[in-house]
């Protein structure tokens, strides 16, 4: 079974295609990697992916459940999370914190239930934190942490979610080599049961990291396959380096 199959999906900003009839399936347990250059709609593609945008047509399945037309929150509990390319957090509150809010909307509990039944998410959020190393920082506010420990904090708070299918928008931006080096340890370390699409900019510091490659340019997919095929294929090279 697929764990996210697309099919002719489009979608137009201004008369203008940004998402180009793009099919693709991902099967589950997979890691693939969307790559392109500036520009070329990978997160407007995530976007549709994960209901922030609607799309003009075509049809996107979660394991075989059609959720074009669902709501952001019906795909999360359907088992889909994300990471965004500018980091998301709630820089006043801490670590801890944060991955409280994720697991409260996870659970579909109310606020004013949280104070009997505290406990449970703090040890859970604990838990996630010493997963991505972050457990020494629990009580730190967002603010007062690194780049690359906000960056595996958002990781955090989408593994926190436990998606069967995760996407990842340019982890690896805005980081040190050190920081690149932690976070794709991060990423290599999820469990099989969780699917990961990745989208990164920078094709030679992500290609270590997928199976399989799809390449987007002007919102087509252009070559998809193996890291060897697309390496290959005459088409990424005249995208990448222009001839």
């Amino acid at each position: 079974m697929a764990a996210l199959h697309i099919q002719s999906l489009k979608k137009a900003f201004g008369g203008l295609p940004a998402i180009n009839d793009v099919s693709l399936t991902v099967e589950a347990g997979e890691r693939r990697l969307i790559i392109g250059p500036n520009g070329a709609g990978k997160t407007t593609l995530f976007n549709l992916v994960a209901g922030d945008l609607r799309g003009d047509s075509g049809r996107i399945f979660l394991f075989d459940q059609e959720i074009t037309r669902k709501a952001t929150h019906r795909r999360v509990h359907l088992g889909l999370a994300r990471t965004y390319q500018i980091i998301t957090l709630f820089p006043k509150d801490t670590l801890e914190h944060n991955i409280m809010l994720s697991l409260l909307g996870l659970s579909q509990r109310r606020w004013n239930a949280f104070g009997g039944s505290s406990g449970e998410f703090v040890q859970e959020a604990k838990q996630v934190l010493a997963r991505v190393g972050l457990e020494h920082l629990a009580q730190r506010p967002v603010s007062e942490v690194a780049y690359g420990e906000k960056r595996r904090l958002e990781i955090a708070m989408a593994l926190a979610q436990k998606p069967r299918v995760l996407l990842l928008d340019e982890p690896l931006a805005g980081l040190s080599r050190e920081e690149r080096g932690s976070v794709k340890q991060l990423i290599a370390g999820i469990p099989r049961e969780t699917t990961v699409v990745m989208i990164e900019h920078d094709m030679d510091t992500a290609l270590d990291m997928a199976e399989r490659i799809t390449v987007l340019h002007y919102g087509r997919v252009i070559v998809e396959g193996t890291r060897a095929e697309v390496v290959a294929d005459p088409k990424t090279r005249e995208v990448y380096l222009g001839h």
